[in-house]
C-alpha cells in the first residue's frame, strides 16, 4: 500500500457538452417564432462563446436559452464568466462569455490556506492551474473534498486522480 494518497483539484468543463448545448441553442433560435428575422446566434470559439443579437432584450433571451441547454447537458453555470455587452456592426449587440478553465493562482492560494488551516496533516502543492492534495489517511482526503465542496470559490471544482 502506498505511503501517501492524493487527488487533484481542477476546474474544467466538458467542451463536447458545451458544443452540443450551442448546437441545440442554434436550432431552437432558428425555430422559435420570436427570433424570426433576427440575427441572434451563438458561436463557440476556443474557450469562449460569442452571443450576437438585435438588442439587449433579445440578447437576454438568447442567454436564457443557452443556460437552459447548458444545464440540461450538466455544464455548471459557475463556469461562465460574462463580459460587458458591446455594440457590433449593423446595430446589433455582442457579448463574450468566457468558459473557466483552470484555477487562477489567487484562488489556488486561498484554497491552499484554507486546507492548511483546517487540516494539519495534509500537504497541498499548487501545480499550474490545479492543486494536488496529499495525506496519509484517505479519510483526511475525503474531509478536504467535503470542505472544498462546501466553500464557494466562484467556479466549479472537480476532484480527479484519486489514488
Amino acid at each position: 500500500m502506498a505511503a501517501e494518497s492524493s487527488f487533484d483539484v481542477v476546474s474544467q468543463v466538458d467542451m463536447n457538452e458545451v458544443r452540443n448545448a450551442v448546437q441545440m441553442t442554434q436550432k431552437e433560435l432558428a425555430s422559435r417564432f420570436d427570433f424570426k428575422g433576427s440575427v441572434s446566434k451563438v458561436t463557440l470559439e476556443e474557450h469562449s462563446l460569442v452571443l450576437v443579437s438585435d438588442d439587449e432584450g433579445k440578447l437576454k433571451s438568447v442567454i436564457d436559452v443557452l443556460e437552459e441547454k447548458l444545464v440540461r447537458r450538466k455544464v455548471p453555470l459557475k463556469a461562465l464568466q460574462y463580459e460587458k455587452v458591446e455594440s457590433a456592426l449593423g446595430g446589433t449587440v455582442r457579448q463574450t462569455v468566457t468558459l473557466a478553465a483552470g484555477i487562477p493562482e489567487e484562488k489556488a492560494k486561498a484554497m491552499n490556506k484554507l486546507i492548511r488551516k483546517e487540516f494539519k496533516r495534509v500537504r497541498v502543492v499548487i501545480q499550474g492551474d490545479s492543486l494536488r492534495v496529499y495525506a496519509k489517511s484517505k479519510d483526511d482526503l475525503q474531509a478536504v473534498m467535503s470542505l472544498l465542496r462546501d466553500q464557494d470559490f466562484g467556479q466549479p471544482l472537480q476532484f480527479v486522480n484519486y489514488r
